[in-house]
């Protein structure tokens, strides 16, 4: 399915957003999506609910990372 994920238009084969989550951070070596976020179609989707949040084609997907320090 064809997503747009941070807004760059991705070919992706996951179901939900835990998936794509683990996809997108696969090379960064993280854990644990403590400190992330994501949107899908512009609503913040709580994390809790990422397993369950099934994605369709087209659709945006917004992963954000926070970061202390200034």
């Amino acid at each position: 399915m064809k997503l747009t994920v941070n807004g760059q238009l991705r070919e992706c084969d996951v179901a939900n957003l835990a998936d794509l989550w683990r996809s997108e951070t696969a090379d960064v070596d993280v854990a644990s999506p403590r400190g992330f976020a994501i949107s899908l179609n512009g609503i913040v989707v709580r994390r809790t609910s990422w397993p369950t949040t099934q994605l369709n084609d087209g659709d945006a997907v917004e992963i954000i990372r926070g970061m202390s320090g200034g």
